[in-house]
């Protein structure tokens, strides 16, 4: 993204009822920001209402999410008025962070809420678990953890309910928890010391629990990071983040506590940043905030796809639908490559799409049979991914029509 490319906006004026963008165009490559007049959003298949509402006016924004994230238009817009609307190219938006930093973080603010209220919808829709979060939440999760044997873990998240809750609701039991697990912890909590930009973790490590507060985020300097929610008596693989990913922003942006869980996948060198250094990166370092932007756009435009994925009826369906997914979201060119191995397992491909124990075992069963999927390494890997495409298609539907 070219960040030195002087600022050139284009001003497009739009009569009443004129479709702005499309729903499923490829190549999406600039977003709008709405000067004066109405804008209607629209998806095919609405799962969940928009949080605000669909009716966008002077001041908002919209396909910054598919533009961000080079990939389709999620939604379709169109003028409910005249509208004049500021058109901005995607290599224009570091130029659009220097002259004007409080249109993107405005941007990333709103992305953040939304990212938030689509988790939530993820959580009740898709992994059948309550949207509790919070402190108490946490007990809950130390508890999951405890339940699995993953003691270092739990021994974590036990002492930060302590230390945030040392008279709460569940303090007794948390000690003793701490005391009857303490023999099987091999892992020292990572001591944080005040001020330190760089940080190291070793694989396995716990960086953050859903349900405590945060008050930095982490950009990943090397190593890989496991992104997870817990939800019943799973533990739901929800991304692996690469070195230049970044990640805990929300926490950061909104105050409010951890909506999932950050472990160390493999050893990681992370760089913190505080609420104080971000506002001073954000009106200096344009770059981390186009960055960051994208980041947002990414998940957003794969959570909504995710929720598209609760509306199919066929288990096996929704199952080759998020292989199909995770391939869109890799950016696998599916007319030139043939095979592909994927970061996840079977188990945790079953508790994407929140499925019961049950019906997961028999998903297992019948994906196996299947002779392009294999495991190698307790990852899948496909021979043919155009039979997964086949898979997908063939699968998928009917799908229910939302309420």
């Amino acid at each position: 993204m070219a960040s030195n490319a002087p600022l050139q906006l284009g001003f497009v004026k739009l009569k009443k009822d004129s479709y702005i963008v499309l729903e499923g165009k490829q190549n999406a490559d600039r977003f709008f920001i709405i000067r004066e007049g109405q804008v209607r959003i629209s998806k095919e298949v609405e799962v969940v209402a928009e949080e605000g509402g669909n009716i966008l006016g002077p001041g908002d924004f919209f396909a910054v999410v598919s533009t961000m994230s080079s990939h389709s238009h999620i939604e379709t817009a169109r003028a409910l008025t005249d509208v004049t609307v500021i058109s901005v190219q995607k290599d224009q938006y570091s130029a659009l962070i220097q002259q004007n930093n409080a249109v993107a973080m405005k941007i990333i603010l709103q992305f953040s809420q939304r990212m938030r209220y689509l988790d939530e919808a993820l959580s009740t829709l898709a992994l059948k678990n309550s949207t509790e979060n919070g402190v108490s939440h946490l007990f809950n999760v130390g508890e999951y953890y405890a339940n699995t044997d993953q003691y270092n873990h739990a021994h974590y998240i036990y002492s930060r309910y302590l230390e945030l809750c040392p008279q709460g609701e569940y303090s007794q039991p948390a000690r003793q928890r701490m005391e009857k697990i303490a023999p099987f912890v091999k892992a020292a909590k990572q001591e944080v010391k005040p001020g330190e930009s760089s940080r190291k973790y070793a694989r396995d490590t716990m960086i953050f629990a859903e349900g405590e507060p945060g008050n930095e985020l982490y950009i990943i300097q090397s190593g890989a990071v496991k992104i997870a929610k817990i939800a019943g008596n799973n533990e739901i693989l929800l991304a692996i983040l690469k070195p230049g990913d970044i990640f805990g922003e929300m926490a950061l942006l909104e105050s409010k506590p951890r909506t999932a869980c950050a472990l160390a996948y493999e050893d990681s060198v992370l760089l913190t940043v505080s609420k104080a250094n971000f506002a001073r990166m954000a009106a200096t370092q344009p770059q981390i905030i186009a960055r960051l932007t994208v980041l947002l756009a990414e998940r957003i435009w794969l959570a909504y796809k995710q929720l598209a994925n609760t509306l199919i009826e066929n288990p096996l369906g929704r199952i080759y639908d998020a292989l199909l997914l995770q391939l869109e979201k890799s950016r696998v060119n599916m007319e030139t490559e043939k095979s592909h191995s994927f970061d996840f397992g079977l188990k945790e491909l079953i508790n994407m799409v929140g499925l019961s124990p049950d019906e997961g075992a028999l998903m297992m069963r019948k994906i196996m049979e299947n002779r392009t999927i294999q495991i190698v390494d307790d990852k899948i890997f496909a021979l043919d991914i155009q039979d997964i495409v086949k898979q997908a298609s063939l699968n998928s539907r009917p799908i229910r029509k939302s309420a």
